[in-house]
């Protein structure tokens, strides 16, 4: 929906803003730094969750998109993006149902790592065309995977030996700041394959926290990173970004003082999550930096003004705060502004917002 030219000041609180200038510069980074590295960049719309971006995504090179839930896909195939990975167990007869509905759409990817889901697969997808399925891995994420290659390998054959299914290669999603055991784990799995004699076409790894050495996880085909369009508080922290290429802010008022150290934004748990993510507060005041956003109820966020040694913030004030985590915000918005030298351009419906199943 485009809006007629209107002043930052004008929009009510709280409100997602984001810099286009900002956004299209990380996508361009990301996909300049896979394309030198011989990486396909299939990036994650979980952060974003707009069709408009993963266009461009893809217009700037993307190989094809990642989702995390088939609501997701079902809009991003709605939208007209043909190749979608889906990274998640699907069980249960009416998810497969709706994921047999979404492969007549697109060329669909989806991931397995246990036989439960290898049958349910098989039988939703016998007699038609054959899905593609990874089999995850757990390279030291701790979350869900196989955990051995050999185990990759049996469950592989299982799913090429399954009507309707073919094995297409392997997933993982790794742990923050160990590419090394990344690397070994999947280098100790390519041999594995290779004595089964077992081709793996795709080897998928992603995360935006290590963005910046995905190319030093040398057998990897593909990187999926989601948070880098925006980037947050958390990815500073990780050395992935800087304040400069964070591109999602939440626009906030100061609604009280209710002592010279305190104030308190309209923005709560609603509004900015409740995230932590190993950090003190939740999220970065870009004009007061030394405040702390210490405590958050659902529409309450209570700053800390202690370590500010000069001008606090007033009743009435307008602050921007970067959150800890972009994606969850993305899912507490219906939509967004995309703003162009401080001024709104668009507003974006969240397309793919609150789509958990």
């Amino acid at each position: 929906m485009a809006l007629p030219q209107s002043a930052f000041s004008a929009l009510d609180t709280p409100a997602v803003c984001i810099d286009l200038d900002v956004v299209d510069a990380n996508l361009q980074r990301f996909q300049a730094y896979c394309d030198s590295h011989g990486l396909a960049a299939r990036p994650h719309i979980k952060t974003h969750k707009l069709p408009d971006f993963a266009h461009r995504q893809l217009e700037l090179g993307a190989k094809g998109i990642t989702c995390q839930k088939i609501g997701e896909a079902q809009v991003m195939a709605a939208s007209g993006i043909d190749d979608i990975l889906l990274t998640y167990n699907i069980l249960g007869e009416v998810k497969l149902a709706r994921l047999k509905e979404l492969a007549q759409h697109c060329r669909l990817t989806v991931v397995a790592d246990n036989q439960v889901v290898v049958d349910g697969l098989a039988e939703a997808f016998a007699g038609g065309p054959a899905l593609r399925v990874l089999v995850e891995c757990d390279s030291g994420g701790g979350r869900c995977g196989v955990q051995k290659p050999a185990e990759a390998v049996t469950l592989a054959q299982a799913v090429d030996g399954a009507q309707g299914l073919h094995f297409a290669g392997l997933m993982t999603y790794p742990p923050k700041g160990r590419i090394e055991v990344v690397r070994d784990w999947l280098g100790e799995a390519m041999h594995t394959f290779q004595r089964a004699g077992i081709e793996c076409e795709v080897i998928s790894s992603g995360g935006t926290p290590d963005i910046w050495r995905a190319h030093e996880v040398t057998a990897a085909t593909e990187h999926r990173a989601g948070t880098y369009i925006y980037n947050d508080r958390m990815m500073v922290r990780a050395g992935a970004a800087s304040w400069e290429t964070c591109g999602l802010d939440v626009l906030t008022t100061v609604v009280s003082r209710p002592t010279e150290t305190r104030a308190v934004l309209d923005a709560g748990s609603k509004a900015l999550s409740s995230d932590l993510g190993g950090l003190e507060g939740h999220g970065y005041i870009r004009e007061y930096p030394d405040a702390v956003i210490h405590s958050l109820s659902e529409e309450h966020a209570v700053v800390d003004l202690s370590a500010c040694t000069g001008a606090k913030p007033a009743i009435g004030e307008r602050v921007r705060v970067v959150p800890n985590h972009a994606c969850v915000v993305s899912n507490l918005f219906n939509s967004v502004h995309g703003l162009r030298d401080g001024k709104v351009e668009r507003l974006f419906t969240v397309e793919a917002r609150g789509l958990m199943q």
